[in-house]
């Protein structure tokens, strides 16, 4: 089963070739509190609200009508983060930028402490992945919509990933919804020039959806995520997820996130990415406005794709009271 969000208001369901609204409900947001509240899934709640009217899933993607699957009502109370290192032929990527002459990067010590202690045995604990914030919901951008780069970014560049989107219960549950396709845009140029700059270069937008995955992450999840220039691919690469891809299970890495007080705020919601192992940026790609984003998997439906833009320069104001 699959949910989508529409920009003005309604929830789309889709389960194999047909896609219904959801009765009853005008947000995803929505339909997972009432879920938690009445002690049900949300499949379940969808078939006691009954069958709305059909819509063309595809026709709406097209028009730029579908949102982020799941958004707060108040951006403040979503948040953006991530782990990093996670996958199985990660570090590869990651050591050429961050390679140190006297011997092991910390990159390559990261990755090799999650495949040593990254899928623990049920009941025991996992070492701590590599931990990123992106933001808040003011982050969170929709299918169709620009990945937009700040003026003083020194590069804008994909990075294909699984995203799960999670609701905080009142007693500091937190209720995994689904997962969809993300973009987790980064700016690779500034974290090459020291691993310390890493968290600037997170703080970007980043893209979710089209369509919410309601269930279980597959085992193994194959995509591709290319970048169109005039509408020809100038670069293309298959990218793998799923626990028997990853160096870490998914539970490990939900403890480690919600281990902290500060994530557990009742009705906050949680976007988490779950890492790459493919970038164009390894490979020498230089993006540049215009080009086009695609990210696709054939688990998680619709393509997820997003123009890049550069924002004009700006000079933020600071006033003493």
């Amino acid at each position: 089963m699959y949910l989508s969000q529409l920009k003005g208001g309604g929830v789309i369901c889709r389960q194999g070739d047909s896609a219904r609204l959801v009765l009853g409900f005008a947000s995803t947001y929505e339909l997972a509190k009432a879920a938690i509240a009445s002690g049900i899934s949300i499949g379940a709640l969808i078939q006691r609200q009954g069958a709305g009217d059909a819509v063309d899933l595809a026709a709406l993607a097209a028009g730029g009508k579908l949102d982020c699957p799941v958004r707060h009502p108040d951006p403040a109370h979503m948040f953006l983060t991530g782990t990093g290192l996670t996958h199985t032929g990660s570090a590869s990527a990651r050591d050429s930028m961050h390679a140190d002459t006297t011997g092991m990067s910390d990159s390559m010590k990261m990755f090799r402490m999650g495949i040593e202690g990254g899928k623990p045995k049920p009941g025991e604990t996992g070492v701590q992945p590599e931990w990123f914030y992106k933001g808040t919901g003011v982050n969170a951008i929709a299918p169709g919509e620009a990945l937009v780069s700040p003026s003083f970014a020194l590069d804008g560049g994909e990075e294909p990933e699984i995203a799960g989107f999670y609701l905080m219960g009142e007693d500091g549950t937190a209720f995994r919804i689904g997962f969809s396709l993300a973009n987790e845009f980064s700016d690779h140029v500034t974290e090459k020039i020291n691993y310390l700059y890493l968290a600037h270069s997170k703080l970007r937008p980043a893209a979710f959806g089209p369509e919410l995955l309601v269930g279980e992450l597959p085992e193994h999840v194959t995509g591709s995520s290319r970048i169109l220039r005039d509408g020809k691919v100038i670069w293309e690469k298959p990218f793998l997820s799923g626990e028997g891809n990853m160096s870490h299970t998914i539970a490990n890495l939900e403890y480690h996130h919600f281990k902290y007080d500060l994530f557990r705020q009742p009705g906050d919601l949680h976007v988490h990415m779950f890492g790459t192992a493919t970038l164009s940026f390894a490979d020498g790609i230089k993006t540049q406005d215009g080009d086009v984003f695609e990210v696709s998997a054939t688990q998680f439906g619709l393509a997820l794709s997003n123009p890049l833009k550069t924002a004009a320069e700006q000079m933020p104001a600071v006033k003493a009271l």
